[in-house]
């Protein structure tokens, strides 16, 4: 598949979960799309390994319209994400214009900041299934869900069904 014409954002923070940012953002480039890692004023981010990844741009200075979809890594950097008041605002506007909004593992947890989930089939990392469920999510325990425009996973080892979810999307 050919995705020469779409523009995708990779959520950074530190703590980040390596495979959960580096899979689907090779996955998109290698299908063609063109993929921009998005911080929130640092210039470098470190996974919770070390692993460094460069931003692109500050999110404080884009626009959401410009995007296709957003794909959230999760770790640890989720809980960091969800205190950057654009980074919410920016899941919300791609959200609420109903293009692909991607999260895996614990970053179901900017899902609920940005309350996106209420009526919605989601999954995530099994120790955030509270949180969905009390932001009003159906929670389910599947290595992919697609519940219209959201399109959540659990852990790494679901990335491959995870990122095949994210390119039909766009297709």
């Amino acid at each position: 598949m050919s995705l020469p014409d779409k523009h995708v954002a990779i959520l950074a923070e530190d703590n980040y979960q390596e495979l959960e940012l580096h899979y689907p953002r090779l996955r998109l480039i290698e299908a063609g799309a063109r993929v921009s890692v998005l911080g929130a004023g640092k210039h470098t981010y470190h996974s919770g390994k070390g692993y460094a990844v460069g931003v692109d741009d500050d999110i404080s200075e884009v626009d959401p319209g410009d995007f296709d979809a957003v794909v959230i890594p999760g770790g640890m950097a989720p809980d960091r994400m969800r205190r950057h008041r654009h980074m919410v605002d920016f899941v919300r506007a791609l959200s609420e214009a109903e293009k692909p909004v991607a999260w895996i593992c614990h970053a179901g947890w900017m899902a609920v900041s940005a309350d996106i989930i209420r009526g919605r089939r989601v999954t995530s990392f099994a120790s955030i299934r509270d949180d969905m469920v009390n932001a009003g999510g159906d929670w389910v325990d599947e290595e992919v869900v697609v519940d219209g425009h959201l399109i959540s996973s659990r852990v790494p080892d679901d990335l491959p069904a995870f990122c095949r979810a994210i390119i039909q999307a766009l297709s």
